[in-house]
């Protein structure tokens, strides 16, 4: 469990490089300013959520498979597509109504983390 998901965890954190790199050159010309803060914040959130994978991920090859850990895992990527996903489409289509998605991956993103932390506090 633990190798697949630091794989997807670095490949995660490469993305959100990349990503952020196009949205300070390529769409730096294309957005406004507020859309260039809602993008950011997407990467932000984007970059921070791939390290939590990558902890987790390294605690499962450390403490063996865990339920919680597995879960934490996928709500913290849950998280990204929903929260940064939907703050990337928003910024370059403006399209509002994705604002409402948002919301769910910020949910997911503080289950996942309570998960995480669960996972530590009940390991014997």
């Amino acid at each position: 469990m633990g190798r697949k998901y630091v794989a997807i965890g670095a490949i995660l954190s490469l993305l959100s490089v990349a990503i952020g790199a196009f949205g300070a050159h390529a769409l730096k010309s294309v957005l406004d300013e507020s859309a260039q803060k809602t993008y950011e914040t997407g990467v932000q959130y984007h970059m921070v959520h791939s390290l939590g994978i990558l902890i987790a991920a390294l605690l499962a090859n450390q403490w063996g498979e865990s339920r919680k850990l597995l879960w934490s895992m996928r709500l913290l990527f849950i998280g990204i597509v929903l929260f940064s996903g939907s703050l990337y489409v928003l910024s370059i289509t403006g399209v509002k109504i994705l604002g409402a998605i948002t919301p769910f991956g910020g949910i997911a993103f503080i289950a996942g983390w309570i998960l995480l932390a669960t996972a530590a506090l009940q390991r014997k």
